[in-house]
Order: structure tokens, then C-alpha cells, then sequence
């Protein structure tokens, strides 16, 4: 009598390892080849991408939740990014110059922080063609992840629990159009404009890509200006969106860690101090802003919810895991 011996049996997790390295290798070639993917189309895909190749095995179907459930949220991003590179133009408003200049000032002791910090990390005086320093790799890393992270957050909520990612797609795309309205009703320019009209006597150059120059990408910021509005610099939005992750994972994690994701939004406004991208000011008026969004925002889901705890949306069916 023989003994049948059963073939193993795989596992979601035999298949999704190759499938994310697989796609990992891809999103790198993507990078270097085509560019770094900063607009909402590009963007899209990538994620979509990342949830077939999470759920690899899972059928068809499945993966078409994706773009019915974001289709929504896509829309009103797409909306935004393009209704940014207009608000200059939508109300003939007057361009700030000089507000934030007296601001930084005073709080430099009479030299920008932005002056303080390209003298003692690039160079004296510094210059575009400085070559980077090894912290210039993280900075520059630091400011892209504003392009991917609040998104990538999306994709792992939507993954785990859709509950938990209609709220943050809430809190995200309320923060964007804040934003926008402010950048409407209040252009400003950066310093890097600034010092480059004759506005600030000090040479400011913008050092956005200097950390990426060694692997061919540094210039990946200049091919967002050509969609971005370069007046719409108050409040920072970089810095915003940074305050505003770590204030969501402060507020929904209970590990006594959890408050060293603050560390991201003072590396953030380091990096854009430094780069010349945006004053002091801005990024205390983005941090303020990422505040009174998920204050807001707690409050209406109270309120809708009948004054008890934040509402939390109805469970929705995730994509048939494998089995």
C-alpha cells in the first residue's frame, strides 16, 4: 500500500514576495527611464500596480475595486494639480514678496534661516554647483516622499481596512484644496524667486535635486514647476502633508513610539528651508493648516455620526485575498 503525499500548499505569501520584488524592479527602471512619477496619472498606476502585485493571485475582478473605490479621490487630485498651476490667474491678486522676508528675518536675527542653512550645510557662499553632501541624499528623499507618501498611506488603509482609509482620503484631499484657496487668495513667492527678483540681497539658490544629481534625477523638481504655480508657496504644502501624516499615525497608533513620526515634518521643513523652497513661515502656516484639517474634519465625522466617537464608515468588502 502506498502513501499519496500531498504537494504543498502555497500561500498568499509564496506568490507575493516575487510579485513585489517584481514590481519593485519595475517602479526603479520606471524611475530612472521615464522619471520620477509626480502627477496624479502616473501615480494612479503605480499604486494600482502595488495592490495587483500585494494580491497577486486574486482574481481579476478583484482588482478592478481599486480604480471603482479611488476613481473619486483620482478626479479631485487631477483637479487640483492643474487648477494650482492657475490659481495665480483665476482672482488678479498681488504677489506677496516682502512679508515673509521680514518674518524669517526676524526670526534669523536679521539673516534667513535659509542663509543659515546653505552657509553651514552647502557652502559659503553656496552654489548650485556645490557638490552634495551625503545628508543632501536623505533631504531630497525627504522632499519627494510629499509626491508618494500620503498616497502609499492610502493604498496600505485601503489594503487593511477601508474604514479607516475613507477617513484619511478625507483629511488628504481636504488638505490639498485648503491649500489651493489660500494659494488663490494669497500668492506668495518662495525665496528662490525672491533672491532671484532682486527681493533679497543674498544669493539663495535652489538647491531642490542636489542630494539625486549623482544618479541623473536631480532636476526632477524643474519638470514640476512647468505644471506647479511658483507663487503658491503659502502655506507649505509640503510641509503640511508631512505634519499631517504624522498627526494622523499620532492619533490613531497607541505605541508610546508613535510620536517620533514627528521627526518627518522637521526633516521636511529642514529640507525646505534649506533647498531655498520655502520660508519659515510657510511651513508654520502648512503645520497650522494640517492641524485645523483633522480637527475639522474629527468634528464633522462626530457631528454625522450622531455626536458619539468619530464615524467610522460601514465595512466594505477588500479584494478576495488568496487562498
Amino acid at each position: 500500500m502506498t502513501t499519496e503525499i500531498a504537494a504543498p500548499r502555497t500561500t498568499p505569501w509564496t506568490w507575493r514576495g516575487p510579485a513585489l520584488l517584481v514590481y519593485a524592479v519595475l517602479f526603479a527602471l520606471g524611475v530612472v527611464l521615464i522619471g520620477v512619477p509626480t502627477d496624479p496619472f502616473q501615480l494612479f498606476v503605480w499604486l494600482w500596480l502595488a495592490t495587483i502585485a500585494y494580491n497577486v493571485r486574486a482574481p481579476w475582478r478583484n482588482h478592478l475595486a481599486f480604480p471603482r473605490d479611488w476613481w473619486p479621490a483620482f478626479a479631485l487630485l487631477v483637479l487640483y494639480l492643474y487648477s494650482r498651476g492657475l490659481s495665480d490667474e483665476v482672482i488678479s491678486m498681488p504677489v506677496h514678496w516682502t512679508m515673509p522676508i521680514r518674518f524669517d528675518e526676524w526670526l534669523g536675527g536679521g539673516t534667513l534661516p535659509t542663509q543659515h542653512l546653505q552657509d553651514a550645510l552647502c557652502a559659503s557662499p553656496c552654489t548650485s554647483s556645490t557638490p552634495p553632501r551625503w545628508y543632501d541624499e536623505v533631504l531630497t528623499t525627504v522632499y519627494f516622499t510629499h509626491f508618494v507618501a500620503g498616497l502609499t498611506l492610502a493604498v496600505v488603509l485601503w489594503l487593511r481596512d477601508r474604514a479607516m482609509w475613507v477617513p484619511w482620503m478625507r483629511r488628504y484631499v481636504v488638505i490639498n484644496f485648503a491649500a489651493l484657496v489660500i494659494y488663490v487668495l494669497y500668492p506668495m513667492a518662495p525665496p528662490w524667486l525672491a533672491a532671484k527678483e532682486g527681493y533679497i540681497a543674498e544669493r539663495l539658490p535652489r538647491l531642490t535635486g542636489r542630494g539625486w544629481d549623482d544618479l541623473g534625477l536631480g532636476g526632477f523638481h524643474v519638470v514640476l514647476a512647468k505644471v506647479g504655480n511658483p507663487v503658491a508657496a503659502m502655506p507649505s504644502l509640503h510641509g503640511g502633508l508631512a505634519m499631517l501624516i504624522a498627526l494622523y499615525g499620532i492619533a490613531r497608533l497607541r505605541s508610546a513610539w508613535r510620536w517620533i513620526l514627528l521627526v518627518y515634518p522637521v526633516l521636511m521643513g529642514i529640507a525646505l528651508v534649506y533647498y531655498a523652497e520655502h520660508y519659515v513661515i510657510d511651513i508654520l502656516a502648512g503645520w497650522a493648516l494640517a492641524g485645523l484639517v483633522m480637527i475639522g474634519c474629527a468634528v464633522w465625522e462626530s457631528r454625522r455620526s450622531g455626536g458619539g466617537a468619530p464615524l467610522r464608515q460601514p465595512d466594505v468588502q477588500s479584494p478576495q485575498r488568496d487562498r
